[in-house]
């Protein structure tokens, strides 16, 4: 009988979930990755009892292909099955990018796929459509299965006599190498796009308006006369710190690190003008910043598994010895900064 599996997207993945089970028509799992056939066919195989396949060895028919799982960095290869409208499981964090990428929907397709990510489907769960038709539930659908799910044993002697006698080349071997380096760099260059998009240019855009508000309004001025004389010496910026340290005003001005932008932005057209000496820049840089993590210590705390206990008594300690390390941090900066801009 073949059981239905839930696929969910990895940590970095998209996608999904993908609520699946094979039928007596479509029932094979293609592995599409090189060098053979990947571990998480085998576990897609072995818990779903469908048919295991290398998809490099043998033709699979497009009516047949239950599961096509690749280990595509974003070319084509990973939008041609969802076009297909197989069911895809990429092992790469890839996600709707390519070509191809139109044809890639979150009930097609599932990106970084571990063997924790894969788990059997609890009873009653709808099952997911490919072209978005009301879908069957699991319990209704296991009743049309004909053939017994392979035990791990059986799936394990099948893989065997499918890669018997067929060791890897050395240009195999290097092939997957230098693919995996090729994937690696690949992704990071579209994460480091992505980011530039989507926060640095941003960010830039904002400081360019802060900026020209300062040089508009007068407001640069007024920081002249009253922050810049703070600013400009070591028991000023010692205050500065440790007024934003204050465990009542950390967790105020600490989100999304605004103020400290505002602010930082604000002195360095200050220094820039020459209001500020430049020597200053570095102890400033930790005077407006004291309060940073403020706001985040009892959700640190929280994510590593801590205690009620512990963070009832520790979000005080931490703001608290802000106190401390505040103008600490600045008087080291300012130790640090003799010869820096020599």
């Amino acid at each position: 009988m073949y059981r239905a599996i839930t696929i969910v997207k990895g940590n970095s993945g998209w996608g999904g979930p993908l609520t699946i089970m094979p039928t007596e028509v479509c029932n094979k799992v293609v592995s599409l990755t090189g060098g053979g056939i990947h571990p998480i066919a085998v576990k897609i195989a072995e818990m779903t009892g469908g048919e295991l396949v290398d998809g490099f060895k043998t033709a699979v028919p497009d009516e047949e292909m239950f599961v096509a799982v690749v280990d595509c960095a974003g070319s084509a290869r990973c939008g041609v099955y969802p076009k297909k409208k197989v069911f895809t499981v990429n092992v790469t964090p890839v996600g709707k990018v390519g070509p191809l990428a139109k044809f890639i929907v979150e009930n097609l397709y599932v990106s970084d796929v571990t063997e924790t990510c894969i788990s059997f489907a609890v009873e009653g769960a709808a099952l997911t459509s490919k072209d978005g038709s009301a879908a069957q539930t699991v319990q209704g659908t296991v009743a049309l299965a004909v053939t017994e799910p392979k035990t791990k044993a059986q799936a394990r002697a099948e893989i065997a006599a499918m890669n018997s006698g067929k060791k890897k080349n050395v240009i195999t071997r290097l092939g997957i190498a230098v693919g995996g380096v090729v994937n690696k760099f690949y992704q990071a260059g579209r994460e480091t796009i992505d980011m530039v998009m989507k926060s640095i240019l941003p960010f830039m855009a904002f400081v360019s308006m802060i900026i020209g508000v300062i040089q508009v309004s007068g407001i640069g001025n007024l920081i002249a006369q009253t922050v810049s004389p703070w600013a400009s010496t070591l028991p000023g910026m010692l205050l500065i710190s440790l007024i934003c340290s204050l465990p009542f005003v950390a967790p105020v001005i600490g989100p999304g690190a605004v103020i400290a932008q505002v602010v930082g932005t604000l002195l360095g057209v200050e220094i820039g003008l020459g209001h500020i000496p430049v020597q200053y820049a570095l102890p400033a840089l930790f005077a407006i910043n004291a309060q940073v993590g403020g706001d985040f210590v009892p959700v640190g705390l929280s994510l590593g598994e801590a205690d009620s206990e512990t963070i009832e008594l520790g979000v005080p300690a931490v703001l608290y010895s802000r106190l401390i390390t505040g103008p600490l941090a600045v008087l080291i900066a300012y130790l640090f900064s003799f010869g820096l801009y020599q």
